[in-house]
């Protein structure tokens, strides 16, 4: 809570609070029986977290990017995973508040933020997944709607949500070419793939969302034609955000897990907690931890101000905050020795659900090529 407002504090009490009750006591079962939990999230979003940085007049909380982050750190805490495709939500549902016309906005908006409606974001393809640019679904114009054929893949909560926010390419190749279409379950020609078998993640369901011949709406596109890399990537900065957030509270957990493990687990006679090698290694899980928070923080606070930096310090923060994340929640897994790695105890949870985290929203490889581009450009 260090630096955080009064109203920070207060959100971050709420969150952990929900984390702890509503989470918490349920990870391990949504994670075993693959449950994607509803009636959760909508309880949730009771508390205005369905559109956290979404404007008020459409049911948004309209807080700022550093609450959103202090938020979804404080929810991970009691399911990485949930919390997750929580954070994918809110990006669906700001990208139609920033880019969608008013009569866009008060359809699609209210009931998503109430999360009676659930959201997913579908850019990634089979083909294309670093090179975003090259996707290869398409949008036909005629008339008064676009024909879309193709598919997308690893699509967070496929099949049971009810607005995908697809990018598709309406033009010549390339990012110019690229548009973002709203589609609701149900048009004719939508379809879904299995439901993906994964290493963590369990309580959101993925699957690849599929186009033949989808007919839409000209009505459903969000800005003009050829925008939708743009919508995409702005989307993306606060998705990055959003994820290495995600981390953080996986990563606190996990410190939290180990810190009491080695006080009441006795080795050659005394509580592992005095073995100063191990002293160490927590000393240096709470540091590297508290380093990717202000990090991840900073970025936050760049993203809401809108300055020339932002991108670059979003690109940063998911980068080193998902690495930094996933070596603490590993460390503490090795910590519990031979039960870290029984599915009785939550740290091996933390471990699956984060390893992820260092792949989607742009993978920590291509952050480091957006970090160096920058640097390279002046």
């Amino acid at each position: 809570s260090t630096g955080l407002t009064e109203d920070q504090k207060e959100f971050q009490k709420v969150a952990l609070d929900f984390a702890a009750k509503e989470m918490a006591p349920y990870m391990a079962e949504w994670d075993e029986k693959e449950i994607f939990p509803v009636e959760t999230m909508r309880k949730a979003a009771q508390l205005g977290f369905g559109g956290i940085y979404v404007k008020p007049d459409v049911g948004g909380s309209g807080l700022s990017r550093l609450d959103t982050s202090i938020i979804f750190e404080a929810l991970s805490t009691g399911c990485t995973s949930t919390t997750a495709y929580m954070s994918i939500h809110n990006m669906c549902v700001w990208m139609i508040d920033t880019f969608g016309n008013e009569e866009q906005r008060r359809r699609f908006c209210p009931s998503l933020c109430s999360m009676e409606k659930f959201a997913s974001y579908c850019l990634t393809e089979p083909g294309s997944g670093s090179d975003a640019a090259s996707l290869l679904t398409s949008a036909q114009r005629k008339g008064d709607s676009y024909v879309l054929n193709g598919s997308k893949a690893f699509i967070s909560g496929g099949g049971d949500t009810d607005v995908y926010v697809v990018m598709c390419r309406t033009g010549g190749p390339g990012p110019k070419g690229i548009s973002c279409l709203v589609l609701e379950k149900g048009m004719p020609g939508l379809s879904f793939g299995k439901k993906e078998k994964k290493v963590g993640w369990n309580s959101q369901p993925t699957r690849a969302v599929i186009f033949e011949d989808c007919v839409v709406p000209v009505g459903n596109r969000l800005g003009a034609e050829g925008q939708g890399f743009n919508i995409a990537m702005q989307g993306l900065n606060g998705g990055r955000i959003n994820i290495a957030s995600c981390s953080l509270g996986a990563a606190h957990a996990s410190v939290l897990l180990a810190q009491g493990h080695l006080t009441v687990r006795k080795q050659f006679g005394e509580p592992l907690a005095n073995n100063q090698y191990l002293q160490f290694r927590l000393a240096e899980m709470a540091t590297r931890l508290v380093a990717a928070r202000l990090m991840v923080r900073n970025a936050a606070r760049a993203l809401q101000e809108g300055r020339e930096d932002a991108a670059v310090l979003c690109s940063m923060a998911k980068l080193f905050a998902t690495d930094e994340c996933f070596g603490i929640c590993n460390q503490a897994l090795q910590m519990h020795g031979g039960y870290g790695y029984l599915k009785d105890y939550a740290v091996q949870q933390f471990v699956r659900d984060i390893r992820v985290h260092q792949i989607l929203e742009g993978t920590n490889e291509v952050m480091r090529m957006l970090v160096a581009r920058n640097l390279l450009q002046g």
